[in-house]
């Protein structure tokens, strides 16, 4: 697959990351032991969320990010609304852009069944095109969080410690 591919059907790649994420999880959570774990998708994205993750004890809302390894990309948006959501997290993936393999992963969130961090110390994030004044005006809802601020996680079964706990995988 060529830049310009990732680029032109960005929407596409992002739905497959999507399913490949859920997929992989949803594998380490079977042979851990667990076999249920429900995978839930709003109908619209504006909660701050693109999956719902329940097992029999925590239900994650979870926001993806995603960008292929070696990227520039340092910094992200966090919907605000998602603090709003039981144990909500976002979780950072890199994928290798030829082959789409995932990992490593980067993780902002709290322990199963606690809150998100407080994101009112980050920048309002802006839209990315200006009003028909050139200026980029605020998105209140939107924070813009720095990589740095992510914790690394190298592979699914430690994301899925995070996610779930050490009894939830």
């Amino acid at each position: 697959m060529s830049s310009t591919d990732h680029s032109l059907l960005s929407s596409y790649r992002e739905a497959l990351l999507e399913h490949l994420f859920a997929g992989e999880v949803m594998r380490h959570i079977w042979v851990s032991g667990i076999k249920r774990l429900e995978v839930l998708k709003p109908q619209v994205d504006d909660g701050g969320y693109d999956l719902v993750l329940e097992t029999s004890s925590v239900v994650r809302h979870v926001q993806l990010k995603a960008t292929f390894r070696g990227s520039t990309v340092r910094r992200f948006t966090v919907n605000a609304g998602l603090a709003s959501k039981p144990s909500g997290c976002v979780v950072c993936m890199h994928f290798e852009e030829k082959t789409l393999d995932l990992g490593p992963f980067f993780w902002f969130g709290g322990a199963p069944n606690k809150p998100l961090p407080d994101l009112s110390g980050f920048q309002i994030a802006k839209h990315t095109k200006g009003n028909s004044q050139g200026v980029k005006t605020l998105r209140p809802n939107l924070r813009v969080v720095p990589l740095s601020a992510f914790e690394p996680v190298a592979t699914i079964p430690l994301l899925a410690a995070r996610l779930f706990g050490q009894d939830g995988v």
